[in-house]
């Protein structure tokens, strides 16, 4: 299988700048994986595709301002880091420009206030660091950071609130898990009110999302690893609506990735947490999810592979090709898609 299997042609005035005033009003897009048939939908019109008793999966994972532009303390010659993730008070980020900084190079941001300090060179522009600071760094990050917006979206953010769904409450992730930012806190509550169950859980969404795959036969590619987390709750509801036959609908590929990775591991959903790096392509069999809301994404991603895994490449590109003429939304800020 190989990687121009998932190109497609994009107009780049399909590509949203910005996110839409009102969330839940963005367009919809629902595909039948069954019988192929494609209907054009609004995105407060969702609850219309769900039951009682089906289970909602939401990441409420939240991005943290993790872009630093700052300078190296002995030249003064700029530096931008974005970091990644957290292991034993070690982080990992992408560095630019990455040829500029040795291990033990000091990098200074705002007065002074955060320093890192680089330990470790590996490849692809990636560092390992120790953060310098007195406080708390998240409150750091807040005041000294910038959201790390993809680099498809050129314009800036004026609410960083914007780049967060409305129920994102762990801080970790260095990008949003976008499916979610079309729900609004009064349509989870309609939601609730129909008596779907929504549950909740982590994926700190890391380096894959900023990474292109580069090899030409996608069985090659390796994801990198991100950090879960799943509670007995969630766990419990899941369990049951497998015993029940009651329908999970993941809001969005990285929940998709967790309650797989969870039910590859473990064979039931159950408490936990840890890394995974579960790499989802046509021909894997799915054993945790039925229905799945999500974004039209990049061609040649691991994510329109893992779409396509669940619908077929030809259905996935077929609505892809649907989408572009009735002119959708693309991407992070862009419309939704509902496969059922």
């Amino acid at each position: 299988m190989n990687l121009d299997d998932f190109n497609y042609e994009l107009p780049k005035t399909l590509i949203a700048q910005t996110p839409l005033k009102k969330r839940d009003q963005s367009r919809l897009l629902v595909l039948d994986r069954k019988t192929n048939h494609i209907k054009h939908d609004v995105f407060y019109n969702v609850i219309n595709y769900l039951n009682k008793g089906d289970i909602l999966v939401l990441n409420n994972s939240k991005v943290i301002p993790v872009r630093l532009l700052g300078r190296k303390e002995k030249t003064k010659a700029k530096i931008e880091l974005l970091l990644l993730k957290e292991e034993n008070n070690i982080w990992e980020a992408l560095v630019k420009p990455s040829r500029r900084v040795k291990i033990n190079t000091v990098i200074s941001f705002g007065d002074g206030q955060l320093k890192a300090k680089c330990v470790q060179v590996l490849k692809d522009g990636i560092s390992k660091f120790t953060l310098i600071y007195d406080g708390l760094l998240y409150t750091l990050l807040d005041e000294l950071g910038q959201m790390p917006l993809p680099p498809y979206i050129t314009q800036a953010l004026k609410d960083k609130d914007s780049y967060q769904t409305v129920y994102a409450r762990n801080k970790g992730s260095a990008a949003a898990p976008t499916a979610g930012f079309h729900f609004t806190k009064s349509l989870l509550e309609k939601t609730k009110q129909k008596g779907v169950k929504i549950v909740p859980i982590t994926l700190h969404v890391g380096l894959g999302t900023f990474r292109p795959v580069k090899v030409n036969n996608i069985k090659d590619h390796t994801m990198h690893s991100e950090f879960y987390m799943m509670s007995k709750e969630t766990a419990d509801i899941l369990n049951k609506a497998k015993v029940t036959k009651r329908k999970i609908i993941a809001v969005g590929t990285t929940t998709v990735r967790t309650l797989e990775a969870i039910i590859k591991k473990h064979g039931k959903f159950t408490e936990c947490s840890g890394w995974t790096n579960i790499f989802i392509y046509p021909g894997y069999q799915f054993k945790a999810i039925d229905m799945l809301l999500t974004n039209f994404h990049l061609p040649k991603s691991t994510l329109i592979m893992l779409v396509s895994a669940l619908a077929t490449k030809e259905k996935v590109m077929g609505a892809y090709s649907e989408a572009i003429k009735e002119k959708y939304r693309f991407f992070s800020f862009g419309d939704s898609m509902l496969i059922k």
